[in-house]
């Protein structure tokens, strides 16, 4: 674990403690990774900053629920606001695109050394995910990174929604035997 992958782990379990400091820090360094998650999914700025907020008071209701080495603190982070955009994109209608909004994203992008850590740990993930069948691969690269629902996923590769739930629950079992290897 990296030495911020590890600080952000002790940030959370000092939000598990209920520590308010903590709380700001751990908001501080990662309220711009989780917007831009938000933001991908739901493609609009007010409804993502509003998501946002919500995935914080999830976090801090939710800190002692992250187990320490089971993934990396980002990643579960990730996986709260994830899970909250897709819950509000099932909840809604269908938008069209807007591509001004684009043009007033903050540079959130990482620092030399961050970049550096995600590329190695990103050139595991497309090893692993390269390990996959082509169609289930991506599939699992459509759910996790592009936010496609399990209904869309199942209509796209026509096939039953029960069917595309167990490709993705087989693949992740295979991706994460492969990263743990």
């Amino acid at each position: 674990m990296t030495s911020a992958s590890a600080e952000i782990a002790e940030l959370v379990a000092r939000t598990a403690l209920r520590d308010r400091a903590a709380f700001r820090d751990l908001y501080g360094r990662t309220s711009a990774k989780l917007f831009g998650v938000t933001l991908r999914i739901l493609r609009d700025r007010s409804e993502a900053e509003e998501a946002l907020q919500e995935v914080y008071v999830k976090i801090w209701q939710r800190a002692d629920r992250y187990v320490a080495g089971s993934c990396s603190p980002i990643s579960w982070l990730v996986a709260v606001a994830r899970n909250h955009a897709l819950d509000i994109l099932r909840a809604r209608k269908p938008v069209h695109d807007d591509i001004g909004m684009a043009l007033d994203i903050a540079d959130g992008a990482p620092d030399p050394e961050q970049s550096a850590v995600a590329g190695g740990e990103r050139s595991r993930i497309e090893s692993c995910l390269g390990e996959l069948e082509a169609d289930k691969a991506d599939a699992v690269r459509g759910a996790y990174l592009d936010g496609y629902s399990y209904e869309e996923l199942a209509e796209r590769y026509r096939v039953p929604l029960n069917t595309m739930r167990t490709w993705l629950r087989r693949s992740l079992m295979k991706l994460r035997a492969c990263l743990s290897a």
